[in-house]
């Protein structure tokens, strides 16, 4: 899993096929979000999900914090990874865990300002039931947990990254100028980007994806060179 590159708020099959062409691994697809304010429908996600497998997968990001819901809606929409943002409780993650077994799971960690010990007890109560942690920036002007376009303090994920048992996906405000640093900062497991590979049209800008994608590829080979 180690050097995974993740592109998130999929649109639309052709800009599914752009992400792909350019060589991320995972398509991130965000939906059921509490504003309502989904990309794209229920029905479009599944299909564009049908048409990327195998060599690319899907996954389903979203605040949904019922296993039974969870379950149900990954089945729907033909993914085997789901992106929890919302606020899951432990039980939930079991559960979720005992009915899909195959499902692999991410959970998120939203740094805020001296929230390292919030986020230490939640990986300690939910590591034997997730694949996946993903660090994520909070907006404290809007409330957003994700998508906002902003960075966070790396040295919280680089610790996050030391102390949890399971691999590290990093988000938040990376671009193509700034993932190289992120990668050497953090060592993470793999990276996400959303909104720093937009154009002002609000979607994936083809160059940036491409210069993401050869970005991150270099720093993760730096980082296996240097082990």
């Amino acid at each position: 899993m180690q050097g995974l590159i993740q592109v998130a708020g999929v649109i639309d099959q052709d800009e599914a096929d752009l992400i792909c062409a350019e060589g991320a691994d995972w398509l991130g697809f965000a939906l059921r979000l509490p504003a309502k304010n989904e990309d794209l429908s229920e029905a479009d996600a599944a299909a564009i999900v049908a048409a990327i497998q195998p060599r690319h997968r899907g996954v389903l990001i979203t605040y949904l914090t019922e296993a039974d819901e969870i379950r149900q809606f990954c089945a729907e929409l033909g993914v085997t990874a789901v992106q929890l943002h919302g606020d899951v409780e432990p039980a939930q993650l079991e559960k979720l865990r005992r009915i899909d077994p195959d499902l692999y799971v991410l959970k998120s960690l939203v740094v805020k300002e001296d929230n390292i010990d919030e986020l230490t007890k939640i990986v300690d109560e939910s590591a034997e039931w997730v694949d996946m942690y993903i660090t994520d920036s909070f907006n404290p002007a809007t409330g957003a947990k994700g998508a906002t376009g902003l960075t966070h303090d790396w040295s919280v994920s680089a610790e996050l990254v030391r102390i949890a048992p399971r691999p590290l996906m990093l988000a938040g405000g990376l671009n193509p100028d700034n993932v190289a640093a992120a990668i050497a900062a953090v060592r993470p497991a793999a990276v996400d980007a959303h909104t720093g590979l937009e154009g002002p049209d609000r979607r994936k800008d083809r160059a940036k994806v491409r210069r993401f994608v050869t970005a991150a590829r270099q720093a993760f080979a730096d980082l296996a060179g240097q082990d």
